[in-house]
């Protein structure tokens, strides 16, 4: 897995950005998943949730999200969409 990767749902409302745990990626790799959206106003994203998955069963989340019709997307919020 990239270090990042991005999803968004059919409406571009919700986005959901993998990221890997680079503290436990040595042995046991492990994947964050936060479920946010932009905030309208510019303001910082709206966090919901995050989830901590073995690499793995997040590989098959974002099969299973993708087969559901979520897109690739360019990072949202984050170190990726600063200057």
């Amino acid at each position: 897995m990239d270090v990042e990767k991005w999803l968004s749902d059919r409406d571009g409302y919700w986005h959901k950005r993998f990221h890997r745990d680079e503290q436990s990626w040595a042995l046991h790799p492990k994947v964050f998943i936060d479920l946010g959206r932009p905030m309208p106003d510019g303001s910082p994203a709206l966090l919901k949730s995050r989830q901590h998955l073995r690499r793995v069963d997040a590989e098959q989340l974002w099969k299973d999200l993708r087969h559901q019709g979520w897109k690739q997307v360019s990072p949202v919020w984050g170190r990726g969409v600063e200057p």
